[in-house]
């Protein structure tokens, strides 16, 4: 039996459904995780194995927007479309890896399930060289009991019992001729196709964390989860001057805010988001926005100010971590930034991708001293809280 050697193990994330037990307005795989969709993380968990050599997103197309946003930049095929239901969707993927020209494995994983980890999968895969199927799963630890009209009815006895999660890794071959197979019926899983044609499938142990996100709750266990993971926690300050110029308004953190004058840059000359990009690259320790994005050369002359800021974003996303707070103060005579506040709070929040409440947005004047007490332009200092992993 071959292993997992490229190109021939393909994750195949299943993320159709619609989450209607969640209660959102969108499908949960598509909710943010700790600054990042959970599709998105869940995708990333396989791009990063070694012995994942693709993966394939199975989704209803009715979310084919959400989607994109969710895995952009990712590199990933287009998406197959689903059935109604996860048996459905499943089969719909195997005959498309088939159609594309079949691995010889195939990890069969729930979108909602984001927290599995590289050992995990692997083991998995392992498992793969002498069984046809493997699936991760957790002994059954609590004491269980059958319910009958409200009652206990009977204590179950726990010994061998396990419950089941994902990845479901199986002989490609095999599993797309179960599936073929049990067209039709309603199966709780891939295991139990599995079973009902005769394969062998055996037990991995797994971990608690790779849970299945279904509730509010489950999601915020999840966000813990993460948050806990990046104990590496920096903070990062920057600091900004733009004099005024002829112009009829002034760009304050991503708003065009009307004013008699302009504000004089070689880009948009936002001094919000300026400072604020500079402290996110501080508390990275990664130079400045003048290293990044050159006054001098011409790509950036009157560019808008979110790509440097988005840039920054990018970079802490890259190295595992999120943005826990940023903290912008804009110093300034006029224009009166207060009835700007919020809306500015919600552009820095959508450019960085994180929750409004994890932006603050401040105003103050130097009481008529210095050069923004003379009106000659506007200062802006921030402050950015990043968290890492250790």
């Amino acid at each position: 039996m071959p292993t997992c050697i490229a190109p021939t193990c393909i994750a195949l994330i299943v993320a159709g459904g619609s989450g209607q037990r969640f209660g959102a307005e969108r499908p949960k795989q598509y909710l943010d995780l700790a600054g990042k969709p959970v599709l998105r993380r869940t995708v990333e968990a396989f791009l990063r194995h070694p012995q994942v050599t693709g993966v394939q997103v199975v989704i209803d197309p009715i979310w084919r927007e959400a989607y994109d946003a969710a895995v952009a930049g990712l590199g990933l095929p287009a998406p197959v479309a689903g059935g109604p239901s996860r048996q459905e969707s499943v089969r719909n993927g195997l005959e498309s890896l088939a159609a594309d020209g079949a691995p010889d494995l195939v990890l069969i994983h729930d979108a909602a399930r984001p927290l599995i980890d590289e050992a995990t999968i692997g083991a998995v895969i392992a498992a793969l060289d002498d069984r046809p199927g493997a699936i991760a799963a957790v002994p059954v630890a609590d004491t269980l009991k059958r319910g009958a009209n409200g009652s206990i009815g009977e204590t179950v006895d726990r010994d061998g019992l396990w419950r089941a999660q994902t990845p479901q890794g199986f002989r490609f071959s095999d599993i797309l001729e179960a599936h073929r197979a049990a067209a039709g019926l309603s199966l709780t899983d891939d295991a139990a196709v599995a079973e009902r044609a005769g394969l062998a499938v055996a037990l991995v142990p797994s971990k608690e964390d790779n849970f299945k996100v279904t509730t509010p709750d489950d999601l915020a266990r999840a966000t813990r989860a993460i948050i806990s993971s990046l104990w590496d926690v920096r903070t990062g300050s920057g600091f900004d001057v733009h004099r005024f110029t002829d112009g009829d308004f002034v760009t304050l953190c991503g708003l065009q805010v009307p004013h008699s004058h302009g504000l004089e840059g070689h880009s948009d000359a936002d001094v919000g988001l300026h400072a604020l990009t500079d402290a996110i690259l501080g508390a990275l320790a990664a130079g400045d926005i003048g290293s990044h994005f050159p006054p001098t050369d011409p790509r950036w002359r009157g560019a808008d100010s979110a790509k440097f800021l988005r840039h920054a974003a990018d970079l802490v996303a890259e190295r595992g971590g999120v943005i826990a707070h940023a903290d912008v103060t804009i110093i300034c005579e006029r224009p009166k930034v207060g009835p700007h506040r919020a809306a500015m709070a919600e552009r820095i929040a959508q450019i960085l991708g994180i929750e409004v409440g994890r932006v603050s947005v401040k105003a103050t004047t130097t009481e008529q001293l210095g050069f923004t007490g003379r009106r000659e332009g506007i200062a802006a200092q921030a402050v950015a809280t990043i968290r890492l992993p250790g």
